[in-house]
């Protein structure tokens, strides 16, 4: 029987360790500060990343994989693993251009080799571990002989009973990147206000509320949880960081308070996401066990 062979942009934030169990093929996403250029996760590791962030003077600019590298790509699984479908899974399309690139990389391959090939491109509308999730379950599910339906089907179950929350320590690198307004960004430095950012049901970044100080801002995020899920107690968890593990654990140790918590994972916020976020990030991801 061929295995479903699964493929996932280096956004999703997957741990290697994960990655590599599952056989998950990660596609590194590429950045640059100035004249140096890296690959997400291959040349820079997170904590390189945060490092030589607030050390910049400029943000770093991201590019997304293109249309014929995506093709290089699936040409190289669809020879080495002949009859096996491919599921190609990716940052949302409201974020970035890389699910098109995708799309378009099958096109271009269909094109050449004059047939229909078996491959499904998703957009998981999320970003980070919010479709790092997915793609984990995704390849759980192919290792244990899952068909492409089974998995798509459970992938945008996934989609639809997954919330996530990101809080920001620093509105700079939001101001920075144009989400906010330089006024907002210094009034709300100064009155030490911290934004409670999630995505929407069309992948796009919106913020769902606001606090003055960590603590309060903690506090909400804990509530809008237990709200999000009333008596489902059950649950898994991932919390992602940009070099702030002391806040990523404080949020586990909440969140145990509430509810019985299955799966935890602990991994990075990559270097892609957190261009926009900046250092001292934590998104939690929660979906029901």
């Amino acid at each position: 029987m061929t295995k479903v062979v699964i493929v996932a942009d280096s956004t999703a934030d997957v741990p290697k360790t994960t990655a590599e169990e599952y056989g998950i093929h990660i596609v590194p996403m590429r950045l640059a500060f100035g004249e140096e250029s890296f690959l997400e996760g291959v040349d820079i590791t997170a904590a390189e990343f945060y490092d030589k962030l607030t050390k910049s003077r400029e943000l770093p600019k991201s590019s997304q994989t293109s249309p014929s590298q995506y093709a290089e790509v699936y040409r190289n699984l669809l020879e080495a693993n002949p009859g096996s479908p491919i599921v190609s899974i990716h940052i949302s399309s409201g974020m970035s251009g890389t699910y098109q690139s995708a799309l378009l990389a099958k096109t271009m391959l269909e094109e050449e080799t004059g047939k229909e090939l078996d491959i499904t491109v998703i957009d998981s509308l999320s970003a980070s571990y919010g479709f790092g999730l997915q793609v984990v379950e995704a390849a759980r599910m192919a290792s244990k002989g899952a068909t492409v339906d089974q998995i798509k089907a459970e992938v945008e179950r996934l989609g639809r009973s997954r919330r996530l929350y990101f809080l920001v320590d620093t509105l700079e690198y939001l101001q920075k990147g144009g989400r906010i307004g330089k006024a907002a960004a210094i009034l709300g430095t100064l009155l030490n206000i911290k934004p409670i950012l999630s995505v929407d049901q069309e992948g796009i970044i919106y913020a769902v509320d606001k606090a003055r100080g960590r603590k309060k801002a903690v506090s909400r995020v804990i509530e809008l949880f237990v709200n999000d899920f009333g008596n489902h107690k059950d649950l898994n968890v991932a919390v992602c960081d940009g070099v702030n593990p002391e806040l990523a654990q404080e949020f586990v140790d909440l969140l145990s308070q509430h509810f019985t918590l299955h799966e935890v994972v602990r991994t990075d916020i990559g270097a892609v996401v957190g261009s926009h976020t900046g250092p001292g990030v934590v998104a939690i991801f929660v979906w029901p066990a």
